[in-house]
């Protein structure tokens, strides 16, 4: 409009501006500026229902091709079969349980067997250990808490000789005085000098209820139903040993509707020894579907959380 002018404006008019198609021309120049890699617009065929989204595509597009940035390929969806890598399981725990089937708890284990299990124990151990503070932080330990059913047992140490073999650190813990002297059988547990036999293919089960400092190992034989637990702590030594002070057994006999408390056993016990605790389990390795753990006896154990994975 002319400044100079007094005449009354005219109202302004709406203009529709017409678009016409690219040329021949726009398109070979749009093409030579055009990514290497395919191209946007070969996805945009398939979304002329959706012209919002297509606008904002296209948009994008150009934007970032003008600036030579490459776009991330938000379509590339990996394939199903594609299996997460993250360490909430180690590849060698297959192989390990593989190799404890059919060994009856690990007392028809042949020493071949025996070694290969401790090979592959102790790449777990080695390159999987436990966070230190498995036993006193209460979201680690939860990992802990619950049922491990036990699928193999045998000594820590065998006549073959191994490279890299694990040493209890402070085994006696100090003052407790607990009980080392080696435990060498195989397919069998203990606890507190009550021997049971875990090889007749009743699977064992160890509960830690970490919200009361508990641990219950329960086992089927053939009077009945054997139940063993106690408190535990942390050890002051080893961050990753729970020791326990046991003080309750109880046997649920199979032929009568009775249950057998033995408990003053360890009350008596624990009077002359001036402590309750008796022993100790560490966990060496723990993943979301298998626990390794040693004890103070020298034994080696594999847990699952599920009952039937071993065959025995």
């Amino acid at each position: 409009f002319n400044a100079t002018s007094h005449a009354t404006a005219p109202p302004p008019r709406r203009y529709t501006r017409h678009v016409p198609p690219f040329s021949h021309t726009q398109t070979n120049q749009r093409k030579r500026n055009a990514p290497t890699q395919p191209h946007l617009f070969t996805f945009i065929a398939t979304m002329k229902s959706s012209p919002l989204l297509l606008l904002s595509v296209v948009g994008a597009s150009e934007a970032f091709s003008s600036l030579n940035i490459q776009l991330p390929n938000f379509f590339n969806f990996p394939s199903p079969l594609q299996k997460s890598t993250a360490a909430n399981s180690a590849p060698n725990e297959s192989e390990l349980l593989s190799t404890i089937a059919f060994t009856a708890n690990g007392k028809n284990a042949n020493l071949a067997t025996q070694s290969r299990v401790l090979t592959l124990v102790r790449q777990l151990e080695t390159t999987y250990p436990p966070i230190s503070t498995l036993l006193s932080d209460p979201n680690e330990a939860a990992k802990l808490d619950g049922d491990w059913f036990l699928q193999y047992t045998q000594p820590s140490e065998i006549d073959e000789a191994i490279d890299d073999k694990w040493v209890a650190e402070e085994a006696s813990e100090g003052d407790a005085r607990i009980d080392t002297r080696q435990f060498n059988a195989a397919g069998s547990v203990t606890a507190s000098g009550i021997a049971v036999d875990t090889s007749d293919g009743n699977v064992a089960k160890q509960s830690f209820q970490i919200d009361q400092s508990r641990v219950t190992n329960e086992v089927m034989t053939g009077i009945g139903q054997v139940t063993v637990s106690g408190t535990y702590r942390q050890s002051k030594k080893v961050p990753l040993r729970a020791v326990v002070a046991f003080d309750t057994v109880r046997i649920a006999l199979n032929a009568l509707p009775l249950t057998l408390d033995l408990s003053f056993l360890f009350a008596i016990r624990g009077a002359i020894k001036g402590t309750n605790e008796a022993g100790w389990v560490e966990t060496t390795y723990l993943s979301d579907d298998l626990r390794i753990g040693r004890g103070n006896k020298g034994s080696l154990f594999v847990l699952t959380r599920e009952r039937d994975v071993v065959k025995p």
